[in-house]
């Protein structure tokens, strides 16, 4: 039993058969791996056989309208690699990327040093001696040149005001913990 072919698929296989070579050598002017060309010269036709109803039955007519879709097929494709990302070679380049751990870590720090400067400069050094330096409350005293009690008061504070500095710029929600 044959299977009955319709006109259109006539029609398609004619313009295969014709037009195909002159298609794939038009492509393969502008690209340069042949498997790509031959792709592109596939969704040409394809794209044709979907408005076969603007093909015009004279032979010229039929070339360069294949020939249009041919040059949208291409210019699209070429579009489309300009829009990929590609891949880096360069081992300096990768390198000097910054990992994801590094940029939190970074903004992470610039924020705590915008929240740090909205404090007292009293605050900001009891912080700096006690969190950043590591000094206990008596030499932290004693390089502030204040009193003991005077340095855990504005610890404490300090401690406060930043963890209200930190709620205002969003990065801990009220009544959280520092």
């Amino acid at each position: 039993m044959k299977r009955r072919v319709s006109p259109d698929e006539q029609l398609m296989t004619a313009l295969y058969t014709e037009h195909y070579s002159v298609l794939l050598n038009f492509v393969s002017r502008y690209v340069s791996d042949r498997h790509k060309a031959e792709d592109l010269v596939q969704e040409t036709l394809l794209r044709a056989w979907k408005h076969i109803d603007h093909l015009d039955p004279e032979p010229g007519r039929t070339r360069s309208y294949l020939l249009t879709i041919a040059r949208n097929v291409v210019t699209n494709a070429w579009r489309a690699e300009q829009r990929r990302p590609r891949l880096v070679s360069d081992e300096t380049a990768v390198n000097s990327v910054p990992s994801a751990d590094n940029v939190d870590q970074m903004v992470e720090g610039w924020l705590v040093a915008e929240a740090l400067e909205r404090l007292s400069p009293e605050h900001r050094a009891v912080i700096q001696a006690m969190y950043y330096e590591g000094q206990s409350v008596a030499d932290a005293a004693r390089r502030l040149s204040v009193p003991e009690g005077t340095v855990k008061s504005r610890a404490y504070y300090a401690v406060r005001a930043l963890r209200a500095v930190f709620e205002e710029m969003g990065m801990l929600r009220s009544g959280g913990a520092a």
